[in-house]
């Protein structure tokens, strides 16, 4: 078990004043795990990560990390180099299969970044345009998403909100289940589908809306519900007022500059601009 921050620390801690919107998009994705409890957490990509191991270091320490090969961490890793004489706090050994055992079970939350998403929740990471025997653009294949959607939760991850990747219709390859009726496999229902939170650089999202439609859970600070919608391609269920993402705290950004002391997370968005755009 890893040894979280003092909760009252964390409670007392108040609002950081400047924070840059990678910050902020990580002590958003960590809200994805608050209250997952003892599951596997995969974050795809360094922002997920940090997502993840915010939520382990601070209000769910029930969370499982692996060190991305065979190893579960009593503590998660800091991103990269690492300094003389570190010593990595391993738990357990993590082989495949147990990595598997975790996935059938449905004792994992991944949070992936899909190239596209569509009103169904469904993604693509396959390929883009053209046809399936031949597309435009070929990436990486469905790779585990099929399995991984219908076995366990997911959260998304998007850097840039668009309608490039929220797309009008569905995407162009369905990589992984959503909440389509006609695509659910046999015996399986809607309720069965497990998707929580979108974090992108402009919002956070569910999908808690009417028959489990893309629903508008919080702006960041500076956008818009209009700038949502209009990078959007398809409805986005808006239920009254919505409220503004809430600023990292002090105690949360300490945080994540001891999990990424190198700074690495600015470099994962355009420009990495302020949290907080209303200025």
């Amino acid at each position: 078990m890893t040894n979280p921050v003092n909760a009252d620390l964390l409670k007392e801690s108040p609002a950081a004043a400047d924070y840059s919107l990678a910050e902020l998009m990580i002590c958003a994705g960590a809200e994805a795990f608050r209250n997952d409890g003892e599951v596997l957490a995969t974050g795809i990509g360094l922002i997920p990560r940090l997502a993840a191991s915010l939520a382990m270091k601070t209000f769910n320490p029930d969370l499982m990390m692996t060190d991305s090969e065979a190893w579960l961490l009593s503590e998660p890793n800091p991103v990269g180099n690492r300094e003389e004489g570190f010593v990595q706090k391993n738990e357990t050994w993590m082989g495949f299969s147990r990595i598997f055992d975790n996935v059938w079970s449905s004792k994992r939350h991944a949070m992936v970044g899909p190239t596209q998403i569509d009103r169904y929740g469904q993604a693509n990471i396959s390929a883009l345009g053209g046809t399936y025997e031949q597309p435009k653009v070929q990436m990486l294949g469905v790779r585990g998403f099929p399995g991984n959607s219908i076995s366990h939760a997911n959260s998304f991850f998007v850097p840039s909100h668009n309608k490039r990747v929220f797309v009008d219709g569905e995407c162009d390859v369905v990589a992984s289940i959503g909440y389509n009726p006609q695509r659910l496999p046999k015996g399986y229902s809607l309720d069965d589908i497990d998707i929580r939170l979108v974090i992108t650089d402009l919002c956070v999202m569910d999908w808690n809306g009417p028959d489990h439609q893309l629903r508008l859970v919080s702006t960041h600070p500076g956008v818009s519900v209009e700038q949502v919608l209009e990078n959007t391609g398809f409805e986005v269920i808006v239920d009254g007022d919505i409220p503004v993402t809430a600023a990292p705290t002090q105690a949360q950004l300490d945080v994540i500059r001891q999990l990424d002391p190198h700074n690495l997370r600015a470099r994962q968005l355009k420009d990495n601009p302020p949290g907080d755009r209303r200025q």
